[in-house]
């Protein structure tokens, strides 16, 4: 039965890094081809406008340097949501990424909390056995022993893996990281944050989550990224719906909309417009008239 899981394991782990070598390919060969449109674009512009254009020469190095600092030098400033869809495009907001990062931490240290709350046949660890072993004693030991093929439940292993490691891939490509430095931090957080780090004062460093959890994290993730770009380029509505587009924006990205809550998000639009509106009116009858007014504000 073991024989049959581990290769079945193995057949996951097999497409799963097709898939992500087909997506790299393809994002690079995109890319390629942009600049080959862009390159028959200018030729044909140059050819239309003949003789017009031959005393006017353009310095390659000079605008090739512009273009660097207008988007280099101040990356903290640039929402790449405002940009065009690219996968090699990098502007980071590294501080940005830190608080995340610390978020993340926070919220590993609470989901090992509730792993230990939860019975032994999900989590497959021995509790009476892991707590008589002192917390940094029992890291230092799983960590030598690992990494291991775990026997975690499929759910884990093959579900909130893959989702957890899209989250923290969305927690570095929402803040401008391409795709490549997206998924190194992804790898770096599913490996030194949760495999040799909080969870190993739990159990031994699984094989299975090492290689899955960034590989398939990356290839959902991307997927995440594109279809938050579609919720966010119609002001947060997915079907036309608002609730639905905030939904599966916190779904699909769940970090980097709750700290938008308490550091702000660039992606919703600020309601910069304020207006105040003074309607005095009258009422008059066979009796009295009453003078009154209609206060109305706008935000």
């Amino acid at each position: 039965m073991n024989n049959i899981l581990n290769k079945a394991e193995s057949k996951i782990i097999s497409i799963l890094s097709l898939l992500l070598i087909c997506v790299l390919n393809t994002s690079a060969q995109d890319n390629e081809s942009e600049i080959q449109n862009i390159k028959s674009q200018a030729d044909t512009l140059l050819t239309q406008s003949g003789s017009s254009v031959d005393a006017f020469s353009i310095n390659k190095d000079f605008t090739k340097k512009v273009y660097k600092e207008n988007f280099k030098l101040v990356p903290s400033k640039v929402n790449i949501y405002d940009l065009p869809y690219s996968t090699k495009g990098n502007y980071p907001n590294y501080r940005r990424l830190a608080l995340n990062t610390g978020v993340l931490y926070g919220a590993g240290i609470l989901a090992l909390g509730v792993l230990h709350a939860l019975p032994e046949d999900a989590t497959s660890w021995n509790k009476d056995e892991i707590m008589d072993t002192p917390p940094f004693k029992r890291w230092w030991r799983n960590v030598k022993k690992g990494p291991v093929i775990d026997k975690d439940n499929a759910i884990f292993n093959y579900v909130l893996h893959p989702y957890g490691g899209a989250a923290y891939y969305m927690s570095a490509r929402s803040l401008g990281f391409n795709l490549y430095y997206s998924f190194l931090y992804s790898a770096g957080i599913s490996t030194f944050f949760w495999e040799y780090g909080i969870e190993a004062f739990m159990e031994i460093p699984s094989i299975q989550d090492l290689i899955i959890t960034p590989i398939a994290g990356t290839i959902i993730g991307e997927s995440f990224y594109i279809l938050k770009r579609h919720i966010v380029s119609n002001e947060y509505r997915l079907f036309g719906s608002r609730f639905l587009g905030y939904a599966v924006a916190y779904l699909i990205d769940p970090v980097n909309e709750v700290v938008g809550i308490f550091a702000g998000n660039p992606n919703k639009k600020k309601k910069s417009d304020i207006s105040l509106a003074y309607l005095p009116w009258i009422n008059t009858t066979r009796n009295q008239t009453t003078l009154g007014f209609t206060l109305s504000l706008n935000f």
